[in-house]
């Protein structure tokens, strides 16, 4: 049996937070992002760094923030931090790995963001909200579905009445896999080599393995993550008092079908 917990201020002031807090002893998280993987982040960025990419990623999220400010969970090297804050949005950053946050502030405007180290599940920032977003598949990182329910619970107490959480995540890619196989390549490229290996079909857990060869030499670079269905994440949302009001496959707004390889999903604060 699990001992009664010291909920943190959050679940206090929503109960039905307490039903998506995982029964999990207390841990230190794994950063992933560590090191030399927080030193060369950026420039593994391909197409995720163009313009193209940037630009409607923006857009959007500077849309949905309107007037009021905007929390990003995971904000790592501020890809899209320092140019919603560019944009006139004032952002603030929840980042697990600190090396991931020096990069953010070596950069110019990266001192401006605030930027509280901690678990995105449980770390709580001053103030409230307009947006929070939480984006580019991060929200796999959280491996269990007691803690991305958490997870969402969280966003939902740093949301005034009305605000959205935003994330954009993609779907599982299961039906690419092979009977009797447990790994899809999902990316290759001269010098890199990407799949994900499911090792857990039940409990939705998978690690993707990027294998990138240069002129310093091969290396390997292991990010594991839990896989999450739409669905799911709404009824995540429900529990957290949110309401499902866009879903799109792309940030260009493209219509979500069967055959989306990925969702921008926006869920609204209920009064």
């Amino acid at each position: 049996m699990c001992p009664e917990p010291a909920w943190p201020q959050w679940v206090i002031a929503n109960p039905l937070a307490s039903l998506v807090v995982a029964c999990e002893p207390p841990r230190v998280l794994d950063d992933h992002f560590a090191g030399e993987v927080a030193a060369r982040y950026d420039d593994t960025l391909g197409a995720m760094g163009s313009p193209e990419v940037l630009q409607p990623t923006v857009d959007l999220l500077a849309e949905i923030a309107g007037t009021g400010a905007a929390l990003e969970m995971a904000v790592g090297t501020g890809r899209i931090a320092l140019p919603l804050a560019a944009r006139g949005v004032p952002v603030s950053g929840i980042e697990l790995s600190a090396d991931m946050v020096a990069q953010l502030r070596a950069k110019p405007g990266g001192d401006a963001i605030p930027v509280r180290i901690g678990d995105m599940v449980t770390t709580r920032v001053e103030g409230t909200f307009q947006l929070v977003y939480l984006i580019f598949n991060t929200i796999g990182n959280v491996e269990s579905q007691d803690r991305q329910a958490a997870c969402f619970a969280n966003a939902a107490a740093h949301l005034e009445p009305g605000g959205c959480f935003v994330i954009e995540v993609g779907v599982p890619d299961l039906r690419r896999l092979v009977p009797g196989h447990d790994s899809i390549v999902f990316a290759h490229a001269p010098g890199y080599v990407g799949y994900d290996r499911y090792d857990d079909l039940v409990a939705q857990h998978a690690v993707s393995h990027h294998f990138v060869a240069d002129g310093s030499g091969a290396r390997e670079v292991r990010t594991p993550f839990r896989y999450v269905w739409p669905s799911e994440l709404d009824l995540m949302a429900r529990l957290a008092n949110l309401e499902l009001a866009h879903r799109w496959a792309y940030w260009d707004r493209s219509p979500f079908t069967g055959d989306s390889r990925s969702h921008v999903s926006v869920w609204r604060k209920q009064p």
